[in-house]
């Protein structure tokens, strides 16, 4: 089994994610205030109380009877206020910045694309946007705010019981917040923290999976391997399992430690308390409005307390999501580069490998200028796909030239770049929009002449206009409406329709039948003379339209035509 990278520490996530309120950080202050108040009148109500039962026992309370239970209504109701404002203010930041947290990882990954995503499962990156982002709801709406209340609370009961009844309760009610709201969640943290880490591992490693299932139903049972997969889902589910119960496991082992905990701390402040009364240091009646103060305080702290079994789990979506907005890209964006409008490329003595010592191309030199088609051939796995990518500076090379009107491709602003290259994969995605919605991606201010060209030129014209509602039609979700055929005639009329001065071609016609083949290469034909083609092929019959030949052997190029 693959090791687990170790996760950052969890004072280290919060710091992280507490930085990212920024301007929300004022609201949060908000938040905690009217969280103190509430928890403290709360408080008030039985404390009222235990004052009424003290001015029963005889204690010189200035307070009337009427003031004692009007003050403890009051407070109930401001409580219910203060509560509501409290959690308005807590949801109102954790949603505010789900969605700024949602456009940074958007924005990261367009960044990371394509070198970086390629080794990342599309299910582990849909987990991250969803579940990962959802539980980090928890920290900004139950974690942050509760932390800051139970800080403010305890202090002020540890004040309030020392100033009203002795300050040996206090220390005993200090002991209590430290054992419950410190102490606890740091040993239970520590337990859960494993547990926690491949929980949520687990859970993004089935979501792929399950993903991948779903997208490859139909050849799931084309291949008849419907029971093979089932089993695997199955196992993959029983692991899950196995980590949900041993998470759940520890979470309530922690609650129960917790519980544990505050009972045997009140139970000692009751011991203290009626002891300092035997003893005549305090009265029966502050004895009984120190005890009931302090058994109204663990609230907050056991807040605290429960927070490691939420925690575990958000700390561990925090360390995906703030490790992938810090990730580098492996090539990074030119801009205020140089800028071209393409003629011709230049590639000399240029060489790659995505490992050290382990050379993909080494040594290749080749040309391509405006009005011609050049053509690419080699055996499947040879690098005429790594080729293409390097020329779109999806990878950097490693060392050699790539020139593009004699401008190094290194220096060339990445988004001029862009507009001057486009480039065809062998696997053309279509969004589940319509087919003219997913053509405009190309150029999105096009004319219905211009997309109508453009298809007619990758010989899907006509299959769309017998579909029932023409290019409004819907390509369906992961374009399963679509054939493999049509989806990369689709991406080649993007190509065509985005009008960049050389496209490059990745197997263009190896999902089409010889008829469609001839029909898409003489568009190519008729194209050159208005751009550049590379077009990549592992079929010699592709290559006739070519006025060069380039062959890929053992990493080396030659020109064979």
């Amino acid at each position: 089994m693959k090791k687990q990278k170790s996760r950052m520490g969890g004072g280290k996530i919060m710091a992280s994610l507490i930085l990212l309120l920024g301007s929300l950080a004022y609201v949060m202050v908000f938040a905690v205030i009217n969280g103190s108040l509430g928890f403290i009148c709360s408080m008030g109500v039985t404390v009222f109380g235990a004052v009424g039962v003290a001015k029963a026992l005889g204690e010189q309370i200035a307070l009337s009877y009427g003031w004692i239970i009007g003050l403890a209504v009051g407070l109930g109701a401001l409580r219910g206020g203060l509560r509501f404002i409290e959690q308005y203010c807590n949801h109102y930041i954790a949603f505010k910045l789900l969605a700024v947290l949602r456009d940074k990882i958007f924005t990261a990954l367009r960044r990371l694309c394509p070198a970086k995503l390629e080794s990342k499962q599309k299910g582990s990156i849909i987990a991250m946007l969803t579940s990962d982002i959802e539980t980090l709801e928890v920290f900004y709406a139950h974690t942050v705010s509760p932390i800051c209340i139970a800080i403010t609370v305890s202090t002020a009961v540890f004040l309030f019981v020392g100033f009203v009844s002795s300050w040996w309760l206090s220390l005993v009610a200090l002991a209590g917040f430290i054992a419950v709201g410190i102490v606890a969640p740091m040993i239970s943290s520590s337990a859960m923290r494993d547990a926690g880490v491949k929980y949520r591992a687990c859970f993004a490693a089935f979501n792929a999976y399950f993903l991948d299932s779903i997208k490859g139903i139909k050849d799931i049972v084309l291949n008849n391997a419907g029971d093979i997969r089932k089993k695997e889902v199955s196992e993959r589910s029983e692991e899950l399992l196995d980590h949900t119960h041993e998470l759940k496991y520890k979470i309530a082992n922690a609650t129960a430690v917790t519980e544990f905990t505050v009972s045997l701390m009140t139970l000692i402040a009751t011991g203290v308390a009626v002891a300092l009364a035997v003893a005549g240091v305090i009265s029966v009646g502050k004895a009984v409005i120190g005890v009931v103060a302090i058994f109204g305080s663990f609230g907050p702290v056991i807040a605290i307390s429960a927070l490691p079994g939420n925690l575990t789990q958000t700390f561990a979506s925090g360390d995906r999501v703030l490790r992938l907005l810090k990730e580098k890209p492996v090539v990074e964006k030119v801009e205020n580069g140089e800028k071209f409008s393409f003629e011709n490329l230049e590639v000399k003595d240029m060489s790659f490998g995505y490992e050290k010592d382990a050379k993909v191309l080494e040594d290749i030199c080749m040309r391509a200028r405006r009005g011609e088609i050049v053509g690419i051939v080699g055996e499947s796995g040879c690098g005429k796909s790594t080729l293409l990518k390097l020329l779109m500076r999806f990878w950097s090379k490693d060392s050699g030239e790539i020139n593009y009107n004699g401008n190094e491709i290194e220096k060339v602003d990445s988004d001029n770049l862009l507009d001057n290259v486009t480039m065809v994969s062998q696997t053309t995605y279509l969004f589940d929009e319509t087919i003219e919605e997913n053509l405009r991606i190309a150029k999105e201010n096009a004319t219905d002449e211009e997309l109508e060209k453009a298809c007619r030129q990758a010989s899907i014209h006509d299959f769309i206009s017998e579909m029932p509602e023409g290019y409004k039609t819907r390509a369906g979700a992961l374009g399963d409406n679509l054939s493999a055929g049509e989806k990369q005639r689709i991406g080649l009329a993007r190509a065509f329709l985005r009008g960049s001065g050389l496209i490059l071609l990745d197997e263009p016609t190896s999902n089409v039948d010889s008829i469609n083949e001839g029909i898409i290469l003489k568009s190519l034909a008729e194209q050159k003379k208005d751009k550049a083609i590379i077009l990549v092929s592992h079929r010699e019959s592709t290559m006739a339209i070519a006025e060069r030949v380039y062959r890929i052997e053992n990493g080396k190029i030659a020109e064979v035509r």
